[in-house]
C-alpha cells in the first residue's frame, strides 16, 4: 500500500519507507530537525495508515455499545473518544477513536487491523439495522502537531475545534471540504484531518504555505517515532497486538467502567476488582548510549521480568528511552532493571509515562 502523496514525497526528497506493508515518508530532511520543529513550532504529517470505517443504521449506537469498551452512547454529534474491540477473552483486537456524526459514527483505526476489526463486528451483526462502510480507498490522514497548528489552520479560514480531545467539525481546506479532528499524536498540541484522497496533494500544500512563515516542516516516521515514544503513546503491532490485555496497555480512558456489557467486559472487571495486573506497559530510561532492540529482555537480579518493544534516542533527554512491559512487582519509578546483550548488560530505570511531561 502507498500513501496517496507518494508523488509529492518522491518529487521533493523525501525517503520513503516500508512500514509493515505500507510505504510512508521516513524522513523529509534531518529527522531531529523535524522533531524540534513539532516540539516547537509545528509539524505535517502523512498518516495515511490510518482509515475509517462509517457506520450508520437506527442501531448503530447501541450496537457499538455493546461491542466497543468506552461509553458510545455518551457522545452528541461532534464528538469523540478512545475506545478499545476486544475478544471475549478481553484480548486487544483494536485500539480505535469514535467520532459521532448527525447520522453515523466514524471508526478511525490503523489499517493494519481495520480487516480484523471489521470481521469482528461483522461476526456479531446479526438482525440489527447496522452498516459498515470501508472509507479506506476514499479519505486520507494528515495531522499537524505543535504549539503553533491552531495558529496555521487559522491561517488556513479553519476555526479550530475544541477545546477537548477527539472534538471534530467540517472546514473547508484549499476549497476541500475536510474533517478537522482534536487529537495529539505527538504529545504536542494538534490537530488530525480527513481529507478526500483526490484532493489530498492540494490540502497538503495548502497547509504547507501557510505555516512556512512560522517554522512548519513536512515530518517523516522516524522524528513521529521518537515523539510519540516520548508521550508515551503505544503503536498496535508494535507496543499491543491482540496477545495483550487492554489495561496491560494502560488504555483506561478507552474504557468506560460504569455503562454495563461490552464484548470482552468481565475479563475487564474482574481484573479492576483484583486490583492489579501481572504486566504494564511502562516507560523506560536506558542508562549509556546503547539502544535497545524491540523484544529483549528485562531482567531483575536473574529473574526475567519483562521485555522492550520500542526504543528510540531522545533528544529531549539525550539518552535512548523505551517503552516495555513490567511485571507489576517492578513497576515502582527508579526500579532499575537489566538488558544483557551479549555479556554487555545495559541498566534500564523504569519511569511513569509520559516521558515529557
Amino acid at each position: 500500500m502507498r500513501t496517496p502523496l507518494a508523488a509529492w514525497h518522491t518529487t521533493h526528497s523525501a525517503v520513503l519507507v516500508d512500514d509493515r506493508g505500507i510505504e510512508v515518508p521516513e524522513r523529509f530532511s534531518d529527522p531531529v530537525a523535524e522533531y524540534h520543529a513539532v516540539r516547537e513550532h509545528a509539524g505535517l504529517l502523512d498518516l495515511s495508515w490510518r482509515a475509517q470505517v462509517r457506520v450508520t443504521g437506527e442501531d448503530r449506537g447501541s450496537f457499538l455499545q455493546g461491542m466497543l469498551s468506552n461509553d458510545i452512547k455518551a457522545l452528541h454529534p461532534g464528538e469523540g473518544c478512545a475506545a478499545a474491540l476486544l475478544t471475549e477473552q478481553g484480548r486487544l483486537v483494536a485500539d480505535l477513536r469514535v467520532y459521532a456524526l448527525e447520522t453515523s459514527f466514524l471508526l478511525d483505526v490503523d489499517v493494519r487491523v481495520q480487516d480484523r476489526m471489521l470481521e469482528t463486528l461483522s461476526r456479531f451483526l446479526v438482525a440489527d439495522d447496522v452498516y459498515l462502510e470501508d472509507l479506506r480507498a476514499q479519505w486520507m490522514t494528515l495531522a499537524l502537531q505543535g504549539p503553533l497548528a491552531a495558529q496555521i489552520l487559522h491561517t488556513c479560514g479553519v476555526i479550530p475545534p475544541g477545546p477537548w480531545e477527539f472534538r471534530h467539525d467540517e472546514a473547508k481546506i484549499a476549497d476541500v471540504v475536510v474533517r478537522v479532528i482534536k487529537v495529539s499524536d505527538t504529545g504536542e498540541d494538534g490537530y488530525e484531518l480527513l481529507v478526500p484522497q483526490s484532493h489530498a496533494e492540494s490540502v497538503w500544500c495548502t497547509l504547507l504555505q501557510a505555516g512556512a512563515s512560522v517554522g512548519l516542516l513536512p515530518v517523516g516516521l522516524t522524528a513521529l517515532n521518537i515523539l510519540r515514544v516520548e508521550a508515551g503513546i503505544p503503536w498496535y503491532g508494535i507496543d499491543m497486538d491482540q496477545g495483550r490485555l487492554v489495561l496491560e496497555v494502560g488504555m483506561e480512558h478507552a474504557i468506560s467502567f460504569t455503562k454495563g456489557c461490552y464484548l470482552g467486559q468481565e475479563v475487564v472487571e474482574r481484573a479492576t476488582a483484583r486490583g492489579h495486573i501481572n504486566r504494564k506497559l511502562s516507560g523506560l530510561r536506558i542508562q549509556g548510549d546503547m539502544l535497545p532492540a524491540s523484544g529483549e529482555k528485562l531482567y531483575h537480579g536473574t529473574q526475567e521480568v519483562g521485555w522492550i518493544t520500542s526504543a528510540v534516542v531522545s533528544p529531549r533527554f539525550g539518552h535512548p528511552i523505551a517503552l516495555g512491559y513490567v511485571r507489576r512487582e517492578y513497576l515502582t519509578p527508579g526500579t532499575q532493571l537489566r538488558i544483557d546483550r551479549q555479556g554487555k548488560p545495559m541498566i534500564a530505570e523504569v519511569v511513569a509515562l509520559p516521558f515529557s511531561r
